[in-house]
């Protein structure tokens, strides 16, 4: 199952970060380039240094300059992040490009890699919130409260992984077919961000 793949790998990545627990540490992918889960270890490791980014300019002692250094930063990233699950969608739209789509075929509300992007960050939440119900520094209604999180995001993922699992079994079966949308965000694009192009 690919959930399955995914689930691992991104544990594997989140655990692998915190053995540095540096945003800039270089990523030592353990596997095959033409492999998925070469693909899933860097989406994940690009979610998990964004992750901490996101923590870093949240510091409300940080100073503005810095601090907006980092939200561009952020922003860089989260356009990696996107341009990343494009690429796995091309992946998916390449393994099943043989397969012909049922005449009633449907198109899903999310691609397949939108909805692994999803499983990715579950599994940042998940791993973060284990940390804090198990944090002995906090007090004990702190850890039952993330305690009771934790349950509701592990539950979560066990249905977000079954969806992507049956997903892709439709779009091999030909019950539903990808039809995959760029995101074309317009605020990194100097000639489509009003603030950028009037200030040419």
């Amino acid at each position: 199952m690919i959930s399955e793949i995914a689930n691992r790998v991104f544990n594997q990545v989140i655990t692998d970060y915190h053995k540095f627990d540096d945003i800039d540490h270089l990523v030592e992918n353990p596997y095959t380039a033409d492999s998925l889960e070469h693909l899933f270890y860097i989406k994940n490791w690009i979610d998990t240094a964004q992750w901490h980014m996101e923590d870093v300019v949240r510091n409300p002692q940080i100073d503005p300059v810095e601090g907006l250094n980092w939200k561009r930063r952020i922003d860089a990233q989260n356009q990696v992040r996107t341009d990343m699950v494009e690429f796995i969608d091309g992946y998916f739209l390449n393994l099943y490009k043989s397969i012909s789509a049922l005449p009633d075929a449907k198109v899903n509300t999310e691609s397949p890699a939108w909805a692994i992007d999803r499983l990715s960050i579950l599994a940042l939440k998940i791993y973060h919130m284990q940390e804090e119900a198990g944090r002995e520094s906090a007090s004990a209604e702190h850890r039952e409260t993330c305690q009771i999180k934790l349950n509701i995001l592990l539950s979560q993922r066990d249905d977000l992984s079954k969806s992507i699992d049956e997903l892709l079994a439709d779009i091999e079966a030909g019950k539903k077919y990808m039809k995959v949308y760029k995101q074309m965000k317009m605020y990194n694009d100097p000639s489509l961000n009003p603030v950028l192009y009037q200030e040419k």
